[in-house]
């Protein structure tokens, strides 16, 4: 009995552990994260209006 509950503690413990360890990010990089995936969507959309002028063109 004490060992099972000797291994269910470390087992709580190592997974306590494993948890708090896991990076943070700040407020800047979010930020950073999110201006650069608007300005990949931006981009998304620019090839796709590009692209459907040119199909428009290559239709006349």
């Amino acid at each position: 009995m004490k060992k099972s509950l000797l291994m269910l503690l470390f087992a709580f413990m190592t997974v306590s552990v494993a948890t708090s360890c896991r990076d943070e990010k700040s407020t800047g990089e979010k930020m950073e994260e999110g201006i650069d995936e608007v300005g990949d969507d931006i981009e998304d959309g620019a090839d796709e209006v590009e692209d459907a002028v040119e199909d428009a063109t290559d239709d006349n």
